[in-house]
């Protein structure tokens, strides 16, 4: 793990390396759009092919694609008890949280009379990425399928990748229909988002795509984008904590482990004014590790993807973060009246030290889907109004046209658009 302190010669240069914008890794943009092109020459045939060999699926014809009402039934008969009420708790979470945040329609009048307002429809037909492999994310059924439900879209496509026995977790199933799915595919990676967006023989095209995913599925997002709406650009985890002595060693050590065993290309970070309460982390997740199971998952995203920073002030750790833009932040400082407000670019903020990012991934209410990459500079977290659709509306009577007319025709013609104007006065002459 790497440990940068303000003190060292190269410090400026090294934490010049945090101010992020969100971009696909090196080679990963040209593989993506490699897929999205056989996708879209070969349909359902380049989901089975690219399944096969990368998900080690199986799989012979379409029909295997698709997740059928057996296999819903049969997951259901096999998730436990205990499991049940821990999907259930979070959905209850979910779905109060995103009602309370549904936008409602709304009119008005403005300074000539004429009546204004807003429409807002769900999308009839939404895609949904869930991640699967060795770390099936059951609790993104709740935190992107519910807001789907809540805000009333119809339909409800999920695509999720399967095992090397081209089957799906039962408990992700599970969660996926009490959600409000409506239908469930085993096709991952790229392939998946590039299907939900194009369509196939066997798959619709839906209207806007969601959910997290891996380097690769975020990139496919980006490409897709005008094909199809785009909700945000999600993809490895990533936590970044900023604490003053006040914070407990035990407790961010903790967060940090809970980040690395995503894997892979997760990042944990650790800004601190504090340089006892560094050492007591550094040492904390030394003593931690040895008591997890996932050890090769742990290992690399500490080797690869885990850092330390030493900060002069708190002061000068806020502005480290904000230009990280982190997924989550967790926040533990005695200012935190002052701090709070002073944070304008993370994806989540947990506050307190008895504020675990693990509550928000599986349970608190807010979506767990979050920008990530330095993304959170330009996009915020999901919520329930991206499934939500907007219209405007304007109505005018004989009344508010004549006082419309003047301002119309002046626009019209300082801008040389006299048939705009004409549109407006002939209904003022007439």
């Amino acid at each position: 793990m790497r440990i940068i302190r303000y003190t060292q010669k190269n410090y400026q240069s090294a934490i010049r390396k945090l101010d992020r914008r969100s971009a696909p890794p090196a080679g990963v943009e040209a593989i993506v759009k490699g897929i999205i092109d056989e996708v879209s020459a070969k349909g359902d045939k380049a989901l089975i092919e690219l399944s096969n060999k990368f998900d080690k699926a199986g799989f012979k014809t379409a029909k295997d694609l698709r997740v059928t009402e057996a296999e819903l039934a049969a997951a259901e008969d096999s998730v436990d008890v205990e499991t049940k009420k821990a999907i259930a708790a979070s959905r209850k979470n979910v779905i109060n949280f995103a009602k309370r945040s549904l936008r409602k329609d709304w009119t008005g009048k403005n300074s000539q009379g004429a009546e204004v307002g807003e429409r807002y429809l769900p999308f009839q037909r939404v895609g949904i990425y869930v991640p699967g492999g060795t770390a099936p994310l059951v609790s993104t059924s709740n935190m992107t399928v519910c807001l789907a439900a809540a805000a009333g879209c119809p339909e409800i496509v999920v695509m999720t990748p399967p095992g090397p026995d081209g089957t799906v977790n039962p408990a992700l199933l599970y969660a996926l229909k009490e959600a409000g799915a409506t239908e469930v595919y085993k096709v991952g990676g790229a392939q998946g988002m590039a299907a939900m967006s194009i369509g196939t023989k066997t798959i619709k095209p839906v209207l806007k795509v969601y959910g997290p995913g891996n380097s690769f599925v975020v990139e496919a997002k980006r490409q897709l984008f005008g094909v199809v709406a785009v909700d945000l650009l999600p993809g490895p985890s990533e936590v970044v904590t900023l604490a003053d002595s006040s914070g407990k060693a035990s407790y961010i050590a903790a967060d940090m482990l809970a980040q690395a065993e995503h894997g892979g290309d997760s990042i944990m970070g650790f800004i601190t004014d504090s340089e006892t309460l560094l050492e007591e982390v550094n040492e904390e997740i030394k003593s931690q590790i040895k008591t997890l199971s996932r050890q090769a998952q742990l290992k690399k995203a500490l080797k690869d993807g885990a850092w330390m920073i030493l900060v002069e002030s708190l002061d000068e750790g806020v502005d480290l973060v904000n230009a990280f833009a982190p997924e989550h932040l967790s926040l533990i400082t005695r200012r935190e009246k002052t701090i709070v407000p002073k944070i304008t670019t993370s994806g989540a903020i947990f506050i307190g030290n008895y504020s675990p990012v693990a509550v928000g991934d599986f349970l608190a209410g807010p979506s767990h889907e979050l920008p990530t990459g330095g993304a959170g500079k330009s996009f915020p977290g999901l919520t329930v109004d991206m499934f939500q659709r907007r219209t405007s509306i304007v109505k005018l009577d004989r009344d508010s046209i004549k006082k419309s007319a003047p301002i119309v025709e002046a626009f019209a013609r300082v801008e040389g658009l006299d048939a705009h104007g004409r549109s407006a006065t002939i209904r003022v002459e007439s």
